[in-house]
């Protein structure tokens, strides 16, 4: 089967700058100004911590771009010890530890921003991902349930549903993941072989070729290689018809 990957939150930390009006030359009106400015202050004093984390977000991402997940990681920190409330940097230090193969980790930080805010698709699909590669299966569907409500025209959170299923023999409840999948998008190649295998371990050979076919069109020199190997279709490969469709 063909995984989806992580998805990176593209999120900016928002900062604002402030100012200030004149007052009259009256007692009442320069302990207003006084207010004014002590709060001025104040408040540029946040916006200037704002922006620093707002640069350790930004120097994070670059790293996780070079794959320098450990650099991302603690640029992220340094993020988060500014701003804690920042589900981004959260999101995306989850992603650099299931780099990292660190899930465990990875879920705890994906829950740091559930818990900021609970709809944020990424936090939910990326926390499917981790479960998913830790074998909890059921956990994972959950957690892509969540994306899907929060975002349904996302079908990669549909595909690693359908995955997720399949490892625990729910054939069909996978196959209906990978259907509202093409329905989304139709040229969806990963989600027909992903299909032919779910219908190859039912040891249903027509569907199976239907759907590996599609795939094959799609992206012709990949599936065929894959499927010469794929242990998804065991039942099957030694079926006539099954060996001429990879010729």
């Amino acid at each position: 089967m063909v995984f989806q990957r992580c998805f990176v939150a593209s999120g900016l930390i928002a900062f604002f700058a402030f100012g200030c009006s004149g007052g009259e030359n009256s007692s009442i009106a320069n302990t207003t100004q006084v207010v004014q400015e002590t709060n001025v202050t104040q408040l540029l004093i946040e916006a200037k911590a704002t922006q620093k984390a707002e640069d350790f977000f930004h120097q994070g991402n670059h790293l996780l771009d070079g794959q320098r997940y450990e650099d991302a990681i603690k640029a992220y920190d340094k993020a988060i010890a500014i701003k804690v409330e920042n589900p981004e940097a959260w999101i995306n230090r989850g992603i650099a530890l299931t780099s990292l193969q660190r899930y465990k980790d990875a879920i705890a930080s994906y829950d740091k921003a559930i818990a900021i805010k609970p709809d944020k698709y990424e936090a939910w699909y990326n926390r499917g991902i981790a479960l998913t590669s830790l074998q909890r299966y059921k956990d994972a569907i959950a957690s892509y349930d969540k994306a899907i409500a929060i975002q349904p025209d996302k079908y990669e959170a549909l595909i690693n549903q359908g995955i997720a299923l399949t490892k625990l023999h729910r054939y069909q409840d996978a196959i209906g993941s990978y259907d509202r999948a093409i329905a989304i998008k139709q040229d969806l190649h990963q989600v027909y072989y992903n299909k032919a295998c779910s219908y190859a371990l039912q040891s249903n050979l027509e569907l199976a070729i239907e759907n590996l076919d599609k795939a094959i069109q799609l992206v012709p020199d990949k599936y065929k290689k894959l499927a010469k190997t794929d242990p998804d279709f065991s039942k099957v490969r030694s079926e006539k018809r099954f060996q001429e469709l990879l010729q």
